[in-house]
């Protein structure tokens, strides 16, 4: 096993070493991929993999369009997943095997069909929700109140912007 005897100018934070960085803004890139490795915590209920992929395409569903006249098919999945639409149409397909959505025919357009969610969708995301709770307040239980509070409007914040980015540039 090789070792790395690699020193650093600046204060491990919470004593992790890919989050080291001297500029605290260089180590947001590899906690945003710890963070995605680390999302399924038991913190209440143990939560498969193929539910954290089922609550992705039930989340799309849910927020519905992001324009006028857009309809929820497993295209748009694909574009907000970034992922191959053959593969959306499994994740969806698995979906509907799960009873969590089910396909309509649109009203804009009879030959295309569109994503709802059915009863059961609408719990399961529920319960999940309720674990990402539980998982946040596990994971932040030893901050302040107003340091749990402050980050989660500082996230959402965060990812309110994304969006807007994602729709102001240039590819869009």
């Amino acid at each position: 096993m090789e070792t790395s005897t690699r020193q650093t100018s600046a204060p491990l934070p919470s004593g992790h070493g890919p989050l080291a960085a001297a500029d605290p803004l260089d180590a947001v890139g590899p906690a945003f991929s710890r963070l995605r490795r680390a999302s399924a915590l038991n913190a209440e209920t143990t939560v498969s993999r193929k539910d954290m992929t089922r609550t992705l395409v039930l989340n799309i569903v849910e927020e519905g369009p992001e324009e006028d006249g857009q309809e929820i098919t497993v295209g748009v999945v694909a574009e907000r997943l970034a992922v191959d639409p053959s593969v959306a149409s499994r994740m969806v397909t698995d979906c509907i095997s799960a009873g969590y959505l089910i396909r309509a025919a649109s009203q804009q357009d009879g030959r295309r069909t569109i994503l709802q969610m059915t009863a059961e969708g609408v719990a399961m995301l529920a319960a999940f929700r309720r674990h990402q709770r539980a998982a946040f307040e596990f994971i932040t239980r030893g901050w302040p109140e107003d340091e749990r509070l402050q980050f989660a409007r500082l996230l959402i914040k965060y990812v309110d912007s994304v969006a807007e980015a994602r729709h102001s540039s240039p590819e869009s």
